[in-house]
């Protein structure tokens, strides 16, 4: 186990350190790195003076929020519905979702829908509004709804009270660990997302962060945070800048996951359960 952790762990200790090394001592440092070469905030420094990383970082956040809000409001209906008894057409309906799971349209067909037909393209609600139901995550709540004791429906019923009541004051509050697993999976799925923005955005106001690092990792672009920098510098800046950015980008998540982490285990499990 022990072999594991290092094996997992180490690669993350390096980017860190890297990105608090000084660039010269990285380029041409060998072997294991424990510890930074040099240290330096420098790389942290040119990353927030480049204005497209903090915008990206709005927009992310942006897409984050309202996404996930959107996400639970409309998993939560469709899950609700769907594990109700005796509502009709449950199981042709829950046929017709899980077909989705394994056959698409294709990039091109969604491409059209989302930019011809809902007039989204160069939106950020492009990133939010097609993907706004995960059928595996609707599965899990549906699961999860299910297994409450009909009981407990018959006598809020019998209180009075209707399906909008029974959900909101009856099922959430009972389901709240399952839903905090759903708030963790939606939520990285929309701080990693990438593709849909290189595929839907043209504007470079409204990249999320996403995008701009993987211009940075990828098509090599610190030309911006390098401006200041030497002819025989940029090269080696450059690539303390990349981890740095690669550190920006990955923080947050990893802040939110331990107050989340309590719950993924219960949540998972409760979803798990066939009522």
């Amino acid at each position: 186990m022990s072999v594991m952790i290092l094996i997992t762990l180490y690669p993350f200790i390096y980017v860190i350190m890297s990105s608090l090394s000084d660039s010269r001592l990285l380029m041409t440092h060998t072997g294991f790195l424990l510890w930074p070469e040099g240290f330096t905030w420098k790389a942290y420094k040119l990353v927030f003076q480049n204005p497209n990383i903090l915008r990206g970082y709005g927009n992310t956040l942006f897409v984050v929020t309202v996404g996930t809000s959107i996400n639970l409001f409309l998993t939560c209906l469709g899950a609700y519905v769907l594990s109700r008894k005796g509502v009709p057409g449950t199981k042709t309906l829950m046929m017709l979702i899980v077909f989705t799971m394994f056959f698409s349209g294709g990039m091109i067909p969604s491409y059209l829908l989302v930019n011809n037909w809902m007039h989204l393209g160069n939106s950020l609600f492009a990133l939010i509004i097609p993907g706004a139901i995960s059928t595996w995550n609707l599965i899990i709540l549906r699961t999860s709804f299910a297994a409450i004791p009909e009981s407990l429906f018959e006598s809020a019923k019998m209180d009075g009270a209707n399906d909008l009541t029974i959900l909101v004051r009856l099922v959430l509050p009972l389901s709240l660990p399952v839903l905090a697993v759903m708030t963790l999976f939606y939520g990285v799925q929309h701080w990693n997302a990438w593709f849909s923005s290189m595929l839907y955005l043209r504007d470079r106001d409204m990249f999320p962060l996403q995008l701009i690092l993987r211009e940075i990792l990828i098509q090599n672009s610190t030309e911006y945070m390098t401006s200041q920098s030497s002819a025989g510098e940029i090269e080696t800046v450059g690539e303390s800048i990349k981890y740095a950015t690669i550190m920006v980008a990955t923080l947050p998540i990893l802040f939110i996951y331990p107050f989340l982490q309590r719950y993924f285990v219960r949540g998972v499990m409760i979803g798990s359960i066939k009522g």
